[in-house]
């Protein structure tokens, strides 16, 4: 049985597996967890990212307002489910005043690495690129160099370094909604000079496999298990009516991590609730964030709903690991 590395989280949020379901992911009965307009100016609060802070829960979630500008914005929870989001965006502070300029700012995520919690996002900068910054609090953030030229999207980090390095996922791209993309790996040893760039997977041009087709990204943080990094990505058909979101996951060498050991053929979760197929961009189900208690295995999923709202599904590691690896390209 696979089993998580890492920390006991014992108030991960939770609810049971359906006693009808057959899937290896089941969505909240209560979703969607955090509505459109939890703030002021919101018009859609969506893929964001969720982290374990103080006993209790912090985020950084995007926030696109009612002008449609879209910026990053802290929130805190007592429970992970209930949260209460700043109603003003981030102010980073930094060395270099060049790199503070904000075009746009979307699409976090959060990682705690050694004695910090690292942040990267899309970040606009002459195009599209991945910003990076950290926080010790929540309160005062840092922004860092950009990780890479533009244009690319979907910056995550592992949660440790690995071979002495940090390490990043990303997707390179273009300026706009791209009909292409693979996942890659890079590595830095400061966080500012990143190189080693490795080709992590590709999409899956045949049918066998048509939901992750047209692009692929990487979502939550990678989940370290016995089995390898545990790597929930989301993937992207071009159908008769547009683009259609779903995710599912694959397993990567632990020492070597553009290395696939398994990828799902089946996707785990794809736009069938209201909530996911209706919004300002309907079918789309976008995983940014996952929250994991190594004890039970427990494994709790936050993603975009129709780039409009924030869902939240669960698993359990060992039926997701083997459901990988059973279901396996």
């Amino acid at each position: 049985m696979a089993k998580i590395i890492g920390s006991s989280l014992s108030n991960i949020p939770w609810q049971s597996k359906p006693l009808n379901c057959t899937d290896a992911i089941w969505r909240y009965t209560n979703n969607p967890v955090i509505k459109r307009d939890a703030i002021p100016s919101s018009n859609s609060i969506f893929n964001s990212a969720i982290v374990p802070f103080e006993n209790k829960f912090a985020g950084v979630f995007r926030c696109d307002s009612k002008s449609r500008s879209m910026d990053i914005f802290a929130g805190f929870s007592e429970d992970g489910i209930n949260w209460s989001i700043n109603h003003d965006p981030i102010k980073f502070e930094g060395a270099d005043r060049e790199i503070l300029k904000v075009e746009y700012r979307y699409d976090p995520r959060v990682c705690f690495i050694e004695d910090r919690y690292w942040i990267t996002w899309c970040n606009g900068y002459h195009g599209p690129t991945i910003g990076v910054g950290y926080t010790y609090d929540f309160k005062k953030f840092t922004q860092v160099e950009n990780a890479f030229l533009p244009y690319n999207r979907n910056g995550v980090m592992f949660p440790r370094k690995i071979d002495g390095l940090y390490t990043m996922l990303s997707r390179p791209s273009d300026t706009g909604h791209t009909p292409f993309g693979d996942i890659f790996c890079s590595q830095s040893q400061d966080m500012t000079f990143w190189g080693k760039h490795r080709h992590v997977m590709s999409t899956i041009k045949t049918n066998a496999s048509a939901w992750q087709s047209t692009k692929i990204g990487a979502g939550p943080i990678p989940i370290e298990t016995t089995e390898g990094w545990l790597m929930i990505y989301h993937g992207v058909l071009n159908s008769c009516n547009g683009f259609v979101y779903s995710f599912g996951a694959a397993l990567l060498e632990i020492n070597r991590p553009w290395e696939v050991k398994y990828r799902t053929k089946p996707y785990l979760l794809s736009p069938q609730e209201y909530y996911e197929c209706v919004g300002d961009v309907p079918n789309v189900v976008f995983p940014c964030a996952a929250l994991t208690d190594a004890s039970s295995g427990r494994i709790a999923i936050y993603y975009g709903c129709a780039d409009t709202v924030t869902g939240l599904a669960f698993a359990e590691v060992d039926e997701l690991v083997e459901y990988i690896k059973r279901n396996s390209l």
